[in-house]
């Protein structure tokens, strides 16, 4: 099943919910409003002729005005991807968790947390998992300034001359 027919399936089950189709030149996405996220999970996992059964990835972005949350999902069964686009504001980076819809979203919700600064509502184990649980700030967001130290231990390595032995 292509992108575009899975994209017609949703449009008909959940009309009014604002998913779009993006044609991209690498791969097609469907781009959920945040409000229709959960329901639109649990359709693309539960209706038979989709059977989404797998959250491959989940990855957080920062485009720079917005966040993004991109869902890679795939069917074992039928052999069919797609991938999903969930953008929110960075006054406001929430999005609800899919834990309870794909078990395997809990370490990559908390990864993006973690690195980009989604919230993900509704997450079982909300904390951070690759920096500790004082750090300040997102690592991977465009406005990041990286700090000097971190409990007294400076961060910035002194680099030798170039030409020095």
């Amino acid at each position: 099943m292509t992108v575009s027919e899975i994209f017609a399936k949703l449009s008909a089950a959940l009309p009014g919910r604002g998913l779009t189709l993006e044609e991209g030149a690498v791969e097609a996405v469907i781009r959920v409003p945040r409000e229709a996220l959960i329901e639109t999970a649990r359709r693309l996992r539960d209706e038979s002729e989709l059977n989404f059964d797998a959250l491959m990835c989940l990855s957080g972005v920062d485009r720079a005005a917005e966040l993004e949350a991109v869902y890679h999902l795939c069917s074992m069964k039928y052999r069919h991807r797609v991938t999903l686009r969930c953008v929110v504001s960075k006054d406001d980076p929430v999005i609800p968790s899919v834990c309870s819809i794909w078990p395997a979203a809990d370490w990559h919700e908390r990864e993006a947390w973690d690195l980009i600064g989604i919230r993900f509502a509704g997450h079982p184990d909300f904390r951070r998992i690759l920096c500790p649980d004082d750090w300040e700030g997102h690592p991977l967001r465009k406005d990041y300034a990286v700090p000097t130290s971190y409990h007294g231990i400076p961060l910035t390595a002194q680099l030798p001359p170039e030409n020095t032995p």
